[in-house]
């Protein structure tokens, strides 16, 4: 358990918009030194601009691609160069790919289980042995979705990746409390957020970025941008619900009176062999 922040060193991925921005902001307010880490380089730097108002000293970026293991490596290096420890890692990266699975290409799938899971995988290869080595206590929150709970239509690459997020999370989790380590996790499952996420595609590779995508794609991605718009949570609230969460040590991090419905809704249809029902999203 992290009880304390003032004072210690954090790292955030997916730090230059939405809930990234939202936790480099309000871990600087806490009194942590933060590295800010994203693939959006003008993002990254808004970010800092308004965490580091008064305290510019206690914000540290670095453009990262969290696909790229070398790329993770170096922002380890970076932090550690920077403020000497690691106590708090926010695995939170992540993008949205809509669409059924049986029509998605390679490139498709490989980009969302890039940035999603393997995101979350490099991170924690890249971090949690120098954070062990460090001999100090410490967290990692990893975001995951309630998409990781329960299953959404015309969204299967994006809810593979989630679930794929979640199990991570508590394989971690399980690891480092087996072997004693002084070192909580917890997962965030978010429902809707007021973030950018449904436009993803801002930040795919190249080749997959301008090519034009099917209807289904789009209509999730307007169904996505018409949600969070309209019924999405404010992203501060959500980072507040994570800083209170390591804090106590509390290993799911739910952000909706709804999320206990929803896994009660589905634990119900596992234990009756059924397909869980679609969920209302909200």
């Amino acid at each position: 358990m992290l009880g304390e922040l003032d004072g210690r060193v954090a790292v955030v991925t997916g730090a230059g918009s939405g809930i990234g921005r939202s936790l480099v902001v309000a871990l600087v307010a806490e009194g942590m030194r933060v590295v800010a880490a994203d693939i959006e380089a003008a993002a990254l730097d808004g970010t800092a601009a308004l965490a580091g108002v008064g305290a510019p000293d206690r914000v540290v970026t670095s453009v990262t691609d969290v696909r790229d293991q070398a790329a993770v490596d170096a922002l380890a290096d970076r932090a550690y160069d920077a403020f000497g420890a690691v106590h708090l890692l926010c695995n939170n990266a992540g993008v949205f790919q809509g669409g059924v699975l049986w029509e998605r290409t390679d490139d498709e799938l490989e980009w969302v289980l890039g940035v999603n899971l393997w995101g979350i995988l490099n991170g924690v290869r890249s971090f949690i042995p120098r954070m062990l080595a460090g001999g100090e206590d410490g967290h990692i929150v990893n975001t995951s979705s309630m998409a990781g709970l329960v299953s959404l239509p015309f969204s299967g690459p994006y809810v593979v990746s989630k679930f794929a997020a979640l199990a991570a999370s508590e394989s971690i989790g399980h690891d480092l409390a087996l072997t004693g380590a002084p070192i909580g996790v917890s997962v965030l499952c978010p429902s809707l957020v007021a973030t950018g996420i449904a436009a993803s595609h801002r930040n795919a590779p190249p080749g997959l970025r301008d090519r034009a995508r099917g209807e289904d794609v789009q209509l999730v991605e307007q169904a996505l941008t018409d949600s969070t718009t309209q019924d999405g949570m404010d992203p501060d609230a959500v980072a507040r619900l994570v800083i209170d969460a390591v804090r106590a040590g509390d290993f799911y991090i739910g952000t909706k009176p709804s999320f206990d419905d929803q896994v009660r809704q589905r634990t119900d249809a596992l234990l009756a062999r059924h397909l869980p029902p679609m969920p209302d999203i909200d």
